[in-house]
């Protein structure tokens, strides 16, 4: 384990998490093992991967008929298994999130989907979630929506940890870092303790290039000028618009605002690197791990990539090479026709209906196990 890479991350100053929860990796050690042997330092969940987790194994049906005869409904079963598993995780790395004084250790739990253009809905429910897993290394995920801004500034003034996610485009992510400093300016204008209170921001990468690259391969095709920006940017526009998130993050928390905050204990809200897993076999199985490992970040990959990058990851910091290039690719967009805040503005529309997708069918399956439980049928 001497030369594992994903070890050697910690050292270049990115924490990897797993974005990826069930309950039999938890109860057989695994979960333990990846903390200890391969530095593993936190963990993501949302309902695409519960429904996974629920659906495509028995570890929770002694537990759901359990709750049927109790008369709970489907809403309430999933809240108690997911709210179970968060917490039985959030308690193996509470001892790096100890020894890491609240740095690393956390699990995530996201509010529901449905809620995510609901300003006062997603702020109800965050802070009933917060009080039911009773944890302190845990985060509340809330979408980072227009609706979602207003919500990320006040949960953090009531000391009440977010974890901001479906990230896309660089405007959006300018206003929920300030949202974030807003909300630790207003928890210290109230007299409060600021140091324990932790927020990532989850900027989602592989998922712009799944849909910028089907609109250059054309490009590409047609040849001419055009073409020649379009090979250039082939593939390359996730990582680039990462780089400069990396850039505005620089310039917020660098900013003299934030010193003031910093002084009296404040953390930084870290960019974390979200849907990480590559789409398209036309590429590397761990580009988007190598392209962002950078100071101060953190890299949430599924298991399959963690997997991969303990193989034949190459870990070197790479998230401030080639900016300039970067910055170029994204301002040269314009000439090839794409707009890239309407492009991200599509994917975080496409990312609510996804996240609502699986919930719904976990609701439907969890309703019609009720159904058979509440009836005695097989």
């Amino acid at each position: 384990m001497k030369n594992n890479p994903l070890k050697h991350l910690e050292t270049l100053g990115q924490s990897i998490w797993l974005d990826y929860i069930r309950r039999d990796l938890i109860a057989s050690g695994g979960l333990r093992r990846l903390i200890e042997e391969d530095g593993l330092r936190g963990m993501t969940s949302n309902p695409s991967i519960f429904e996974k987790a629920i659906v495509e194994s028995h570890d929770y049906d002694e537990n759901i008929r359990t709750m049927v005869l109790n008369g709970k409904d489907a809403k309430e079963i999933y809240e108690a298994l997911s709210q179970r598993d968060v917490q039985s995780a959030a308690d193996e790395f509470r001892p790096l999130y100890d020894l890491t004084d609240g740095k690393d250790g956390y699990v995530s739990l996201e509010v529901n989907p449905h809620l995510a253009h609901d300003t006062q809905g997603t702020l109800q429910e965050a802070r009933r979630l917060w009080g039911a897993l009773s944890r302190p290394n845990v985060f509340i995920k809330v979408p980072g929506t227009a609706e979602g801004l207003p919500v990320i500034q006040q949960l953090i003034s009531e000391g009440i940890n977010v974890n901001v996610t479906l990230l896309f485009g660089l405007p959006r992510y300018r206003q929920v870092a300030e949202a974030f400093i807003a909300g630790i300016e207003a928890r210290m204008a109230q007299g409060k303790p600021v140091k324990q209170v932790a927020s990532v921001a989850s900027f989602f990468v592989s998922r712009i290039d799944a849909l910028v690259d089907p609109l250059l391969e054309p490009l590409i095709a047609k040849g001419g000028k055009e073409a020649e920006i379009a090979k250039e940017a082939l593939g390359q526009v996730a990582v680039a618009s990462a780089k400069m998130a990396y850039q505005i993050y620089k310039e917020i928390f660098g900013s003299d605002r934030f010193r003031v905050l910093a002084a009296q204990g404040a953390c930084v809200q870290r960019l974390l690197w979200a849907s990480t897993g590559t789409k398209s076999p036309a590429y590397s199985d761990v580009k988007y791990v190598e392209a962002l490992i950078g100071p101060d970040t953190v890299n949430t990959a599924p298991l399959e990539t963690v997997e991969a990058y303990r193989d034949h990851g190459e870990p070197k910091a790479r998230l401030e090479t080639d900016v300039a290039q970067a910055a170029r690719l994204l301002k040269r967009l314009p000439e090839l026709g794409i707009n890239l805040d309407t492009v991200t503005q599509q994917l975080e529309d496409e990312g609510v209906a996804k996240f609502n997708k699986p919930f719904d069918k976990l609701m439907e399956t969890l309703s019609q196990r009720s159904s058979r439980h509440s009836t005695n049928e097989p």
